[in-house]
């Protein structure tokens, strides 16, 4: 059975709610504050687990508690854990998120133990025929570039979101089946000389464009927008190694990205909240 392999980060979401965001050297006051598990890797592979696919999470934890119960949560949501590598001496990665009043986000990232993650790391992985490797931008760029290598070499379907976007050389850009993007990075990947065939494209609330085919996205109330683009991304990944169409898969896209605005935090569930299930 094809799975879906994600190589990314792992990181600690500390979440603070505000009516407005301050503007520089202004203090404002937080409505609440919770401590959420995050990073786009283990975001996507949270998202792939819950939309019914074999998932196994390629990356980097600190040696400090939340690590160890980070692990333990992605775990009983369904993720592999065996590609997990616990470094000593470093903090797993976190991120400061303000959430405002529209549901609207600010993010810092602290990169952590995921600034440790290798292309060895990737070389311990089994990529195989019909597989996804789902790939984005929180971990060094070799170690992306190693693993879409590896898995085009492997007969996988290399998906990635260039997320903090950035855009990669053509060569590494050319081995990937499918790029995930938002309507502004799309122009930047279409300056690079890519076919629009191979990109998907988030629309937010207009939902997500594949080529000529469009999806438009459910209502939903918004609560909290973080993840929701790692959401639709594993969600994607989900539905091809499970061996959706094109059509299929961007509903089922668009509709885990609609579900997850409606959730806080960028998972469905807290540090701690061990019996929550994953969205």
């Amino acid at each position: 059975m094809a799975q879906v392999w994600v190589v990314g980060s792992l990181n600690i979401d500390l979440v603070a709610n505000v009516e407005t965001f301050p503007a520089p050297g202004e203090t404002v006051a937080g409505r609440d504050f919770r401590t959420y598990p995050g990073g786009k890797g283990a975001n996507q592979a949270v998202a792939a687990s819950a939309a019914g696919a074999r998932v196994t999470l390629v990356g980097c934890l600190g040696d400090d508690d939340n690590g160890g119960r980070y692990r333990s949560g992605l775990e009983q949501r369904g993720v592999g854990v065996g590609s997990l590598r616990v470094v000593s001496g470093l903090v797993t990665g976190h991120a400061v998120i303000l959430v405002d009043a529209h549901g609207e986000n600010c993010i810092v990232v602290v990169a952590g133990a995921n600034s440790a993650l290798t292309p060895d790391d990737v070389e311990q992985a089994h990529f195989g025929p019909g597989d996804v490797v789902l790939l984005q931008l929180e971990v060094p760029v070799d170690v992306v570039c190693r693993a879409i290598v590896k898995g085009h070499a492997a007969g996988a379907i290399v998906v990635l979101n260039p997320s903090p976007f950035a855009v990669l050389p053509i060569d590494m850009l050319e081995l990937c089946d499918i790029l995930v993007v938002n309507e502004s990075e799309y122009a930047a990947l279409m300056g690079a000389g890519l076919s629009h065939s191979s990109v998907v494209m988030t629309r937010g609330a207009a939902g997500a464009r594949w080529g000529e085919l469009a999806v438009p996205s459910p209502d939903a109330h918004v609560v909290d927008s973080t993840g929701a683009g790692d959401a639709f991304t594993g969600a994607l990944a989900a539905a091809l190694a499970l061996g959706a169409g094109r059509q299929e898969a961007l509903e089922l896209a668009v509709g885990a990205g609609a579900r997850a605005v409606e959730i806080r935090g960028a998972q469905g569930w807290e540090l701690g909240d061990w019996g929550g299930a994953a969205r």
